[in-house]
């Protein structure tokens, strides 16, 4: 434990704030990810910028290590596969 405890207070702060805005981040990856899908589904000519909005917001999560960079290249792997897949299927 810290010798002050204002030290100790100002860690949980920072780390409550730095949790909050991660989850914020992982939400936005969320909430693409479900927009894209129900786009695709539809096979509406949106969804090819719903992809591009989603690798985005992947891409930003990752760089920031809010999610590893395996785990967003391995969400983009698999939407692109539905994607393609989708495509054909017209």
């Amino acid at each position: 434990m810290a010798k002050k405890q204002s030290s100790a207070e100002k860690r949980h702060r920072k780390s409550e704030e730095r949790r909050l805005r991660n989850k914020s981040a992982k939400s936005a990856v969320r909430t693409s990810v479900k927009k894209f899908v129900s786009l695709a589904q539809k096979k509406d000519p949106a969804a090819d910028a719903a992809l591009k909005e989603m690798i985005k917001k992947l891409d930003t999560a990752a760089g920031k290590g809010i999610i590893s960079k395996n785990a967003a290249a391995r969400k983009k792997s698999r939407m692109m596969r539905y994607y393609n897949t989708m495509k054909t299927a017209q």
